[in-house]
Parts: structure tokens; C-alpha cells; sequence
């Protein structure tokens, strides 16, 4: 049982950081490296805080975790230092659990009974807990490839190697089916290995985890366009079900601000992929901050994670803009009431070592240093509205006065529109929502009939921790139509909503 004075106790302390210097002298992550029996006894005494609720909020699909996480079991597992059976209960719901303690933005301590009122403290450091279960899973050996006792007969197509995909080849590979990943970059890991930046999660962590998939069983095929290197004939004829997992990546673009065209000015993906491939060895980045007055465009993780890239990079500046105002401190009832996702500044460990942000303000223009490429950009204080009659957003300058900032590299990083159009989904018959998605219905089926989709590709860009359960979803289903039933678990309905992310 778990203590329920635990929270008066001892306060919430989050891991201890790296120094700005060492931190802004590598890529290697932000986190201080710290013994494991000092760190264990840490991440114990966090888990105490949790009082074992009633109603665990935390794992709830509706406001905590879409996995439905068993969090105050492992919480408890925790605090009793049982790190084998804690092991086991997280490794039941989440494939995982390394990328999401380090990736996820942690919508269960959003919905802990802890986070009602400042007063407590604040919610159980969940994250923490998650990522130190897996850490010490790893090092114990708990974490052991799990191949298939019996052979299903059946082939199993997946097209996307980022979260959502490999969960459902792990998944489908565990019950019996032959399964290959296609993947049209050169490494594995989708956004995972070249949207994420080291700082945040080493690929180390991601290579430690396929190896693991390679040894269950699952194939991997690299550099493979499909519908392109692979046509849709020959994949329909070698594979009884394909499994579309190939994310959002369509970033949203900015056309109508004058200047848009200049040189200098990129979409924010167009920075992060060639530096990762940078840190894997792949030689100089063709979009380098190095030097230059860094202007980021939009206030969410990717703008974030463009902030740390470009402050290690060696930008002489860096300043990221975001159209709506400051955000509270502290979760505003009214507007965001618990369990619900809150509205709240979001300070990530980048904007702490460089840098400043600016609130409120638009992008009136782009400037031309006069031979076509980018030299500042001119500011005006805006506010965000509904047009009375359409209903639909507008960006509007409170007043006309300008401010000019340096700008030699400005990066946009305002969002995706959803799926690229590809061949593969012309020649499987398919066609996006409005939304810029693949529909698919209760059963996870496409309207072409052995064609599934899951994760950024059915939701939309979203978080790693819905990529993963929907791929457990959805490898639930196709078990289902291969063999008529199925054992593997389905944490997710397609109609769930999905968390709202810029």
C-alpha cells in the first residue's frame, strides 16, 4: 500500500542538469550523470509522493496517460525498490518506456490528484520514475528480445520506422507474424533519430531498442521509398497487411509575409535533419546556425528543440517568437481545470542556457540584406482573435510601431499540415482528410481493405507517447483480421482525442 503522508514528506525535486557550458559544449544530453545507487534511492523517495488515488487520473486515456500506464503500481513497486516487477508492469503497457521518460511531455503529471493545488508540491515526478524503471531494466537485464513461439504463416508490411511504427512491428512480431519495416531515409527511428536532438534523447537509446527488435525477429529495410523503390503491386502481392506509419512531416509554411522567399529562411525540419545526421557523422549541416543571428518562428517543441540545435551550433543569437501572450506560471482554472491538459509556460532546458523569447509579437516583414538573402526581420505587437463573422482565427498589430531584430538564418517552426503526398498513397487508393490525414475506421482499416494506418498519419502530429499506443492499437487489429481474434492489447479507440500540440 502505498504511503499516503508520502507527498507531506518530501518535496518533488526534478534530476540535476549538466552546467550551461558543458551542456552548450556538446550534443550529448542535458541531465548530469549521477551513480545509479544515488539515483535509485532518489527516484524511490519521488515515488513515495504517490498517495495511490482513488480515481488514478494519471493513466486515464481521457486526461492522463494514452498508453494507460499502471503508474501508481510501478509508483509503489518503486518505492518498495521491487525494480524487476516494476520493470514488468511498465514494459505491460508501454514498448518504450526509454523515449517516452525522456520525450514525452508527461500528460499523466498533469492529471495527478496532486497537481489540483500548488499547494501540494506538486504532481509525482511520473516522468522521472518512468525514465530511471527503464534505465535500471536495461542495466539489470530485464529487457530480453521476446520472439515468437509459434509462426502465424502470415507477412506483415510496416512503412514508417518512427514510434508508431516500430511499436506495431514489436507488437505483430511478438504474435507470431513475419514482419519487415520499410524505411525510405538511411537510418531507422523516423523523427526519433533525425527530429529529435541528441540533447534531448542520445540515439544510443533508439540503436539499444532495434537491436532488440532485430533479435525478436523483425526485419528492417533502409533507404526503401515504397510506391516508389517497391511499387504497390508487389507490395500487395508479398504481404498479407500493410500498416501505414509514415507520420505528418508536411510543415506548415508562412507565404504570405513579405520577404518569405529570401534566402536564409527555412522550415524548422530543414535545420534538425541535417544536424542530426551532423552528430551521426554524416559531415557539415547545409543549414548551420554557426555565427549567425538565429530568429525561430513559433513557440512549441520543434521551435524549441531548433533553439538548442542552433545555440550548439554556435548562433551569436537566438531568439524565438510567439504570436500569443505569455502563457501563466501556474494552471488557470477556468481556462484549462484539472485533469485537463493545462496552459501554463513551458520553460525547456535550451531556453534556460541562451537566448531570450518574445510573446505577443508577428513577423511584419522580412528584410533583404540586398543581394536576396535575409538580414533581420521587423516585429509588431500582435493579438490573437476570432474574425466575428467567419469565426476563424486572425493575427492582429495592436499599434504600428516596429522593432527590428538581426536575422542571418530565421527557421519556421509553426507547425505540420499532415501526411506528404507520396506515390504510395495514390497507388493504394488513398486519399487525406481535410485535416491532411488517412481516416481509418473502429478497426483501423484504411477504405482499402487490408490497409492500416496509425500514429501522426491517422492523428495528425502529435505526441510520442499517442505513436506508441496507437500502434499497439493497431497491431491489435491487424492480429485480428490475420487470424480472426487477438490477444495483444488495444490501449486506444481511433476516436480518442488527440493532445493539443503546436
Amino acid at each position: 500500500m502505498a504511503d499516503p503522508n508520502g507527498f507531506l514528506k518530501h518535496e518533488r525535486q526534478e534530476p540535476k542538469k549538466k552546467s550551461y557550458e558543458e551542456r552548450l559544449s556538446s550534443w550529448g544530453e542535458v541531465y548530469a550523470d549521477v551513480a545509479p545507487d544515488e539515483r535509485d534511492e532518489q527516484v524511490r523517495t519521488q515515488a513515495s509522493r504517490c498517495m495511490d488515488c482513488g480515481i488514478p487520473f494519471c493513466h486515464s486515456g481521457g486526461s492522463g496517460c494514452p498508453l494507460g500506464n499502471l503508474i501508481p503500481e510501478w509508483n509503489d513497486l518503486v518505492r518498495r525498490g521491487d525494480w524487476a516487477a516494476a520493470s514488468d508492469r511498465l514494459h505491460a503497457t508501454n514498448n518504450f518506456p526509454e523515449f517516452t521518460g525522456k520525450l514525452c511531455p508527461a500528460p499523466c503529471e498533469a492529471g495527478c490528484v496532486l497537481s489540483i493545488s500548488p499547494l501540494s508540491g506538486g504532481p509525482v515526478a511520473i516522468k522521472r520514475v518512468e525514465e530511471t524503471i527503464a534505465a535500471r531494466s536495461w542495466e539489470a537485464g530485464y529487457v530480453q528480445p521476446q520472439p515468437a513461439e509459434v509462426a502465424s504463416g502470415r507477412k506483415v508490411a510496416v512503412v514508417g520506422s518512427g514510434p508508431a511504427g516500430l511499436a506495431a512491428a514489436q507488437q505483430l512480431t511478438r504474435a507470431g507474424h513475419e514482419v519487415t519495416v520499410f524505411e525510405r531515409d538511411d537510418r531507422l527511428g523516423g523523427l526519433l533519430r533525425y527530429g529529435i536532438p541528441e540533447f534531448k534523447m542520445e540515439k544510443k537509446v533508439l540503436d539499444r531498442r532495434l537491436a532488440q527488435l532485430r533479435k525478436e525477429g523483425t526485419k528492417f529495410v533502409t533507404g526503401c521509398e515504397v510506391g516508389v523503390d517497391l511499387t504497390v503491386e508487389d507490395l500487395r502481392a508479398q504481404y498479407d497487411a500493410v500498416v501505414l506509419a509514415v507520420g505528418a512531416l508536411r510543415g506548415r509554411d508562412d507565404r504570405t509575409t513579405p520577404g518569405r522567399s529570401l534566402e536564409g529562411i527555412h522550415l524548422a525540419m530543414e535545420h534538425l535533419v541535417p544536424a542530426n545526421k551532423f552528430v551521426e557523422g554524416d559531415g557539415p549541416s547545409p543549414v548551420d546556425a554557426d555565427g549567425k543571428h538565429v530568429v525561430i518562428i513559433g513557440g512549441g517543441d520543434t521551435g524549441a528543440d531548433s533553439y538548442g540545435t542552433a545555440t550548439r551550433q554556435g548562433a551569436l543569437s537566438v531568439t524565438q517568437l510567439d504570436q500569443y501572450p505569455t502563457p501563466p506560471e501556474i494552471r488557470d482554472d477556468e481556462r484549462s481545470p484539472w485533469p485537463t491538459w493545462p496552459y501554463i509556460l513551458r520553460t525547456y532546458p535550451a531556453h534556460e542556457e541562451a537566448g531570450e523569447r518574445k510573446f505577443a509579437v508577428a513577423v511584419k516583414q522580412f528584410v533583404d540584406d540586398g543581394d536576396g538573402h535575409v538580414k533581420a526581420v521587423e516585429l509588431q505587437e500582435v493579438r490573437v482573435q476570432k474574425d466575428q463573422e467567419t469565426g476563424r482565427r486572425e493575427v492582429v498589430p495592436v499599434n504600428g510601431e516596429v522593432e527590428t531584430l538581426p536575422a542571418d538564418l530565421v527557421l519556421l517552426a509553426i507547425g505540420f499540415e499532415g501526411v506528404e503526398e507520396m506515390p504510395l498513397l495514390e497507388g493504394l487508393g488513398l486519399t487525406l482528410s481535410r485535416r491532411g490525414t488517412l481516416s481509418c475506421g473502429s478497426d483501423w482499416q484504411t477504405e482499402t481493405p487490408g490497409v492500416f494506418v496509425c500514429g501522426d498519419a491517422h492523428r495528425g502530429a502529435s505526441l510520442v507517447v499517442w505513436a506508441i499506443a496507437e500502434g499497439r492499437s493497431v497491431a491489435a487489429a491487424v492480429d485480428t483480421f490475420l487470424t480472426g481474434a487477438s490477444d495483444l492489447p488495444a490501449p486506444v479507440h481511433p476516436t480518442a482525442l488527440p493532445l493539443a500540440v503546436v
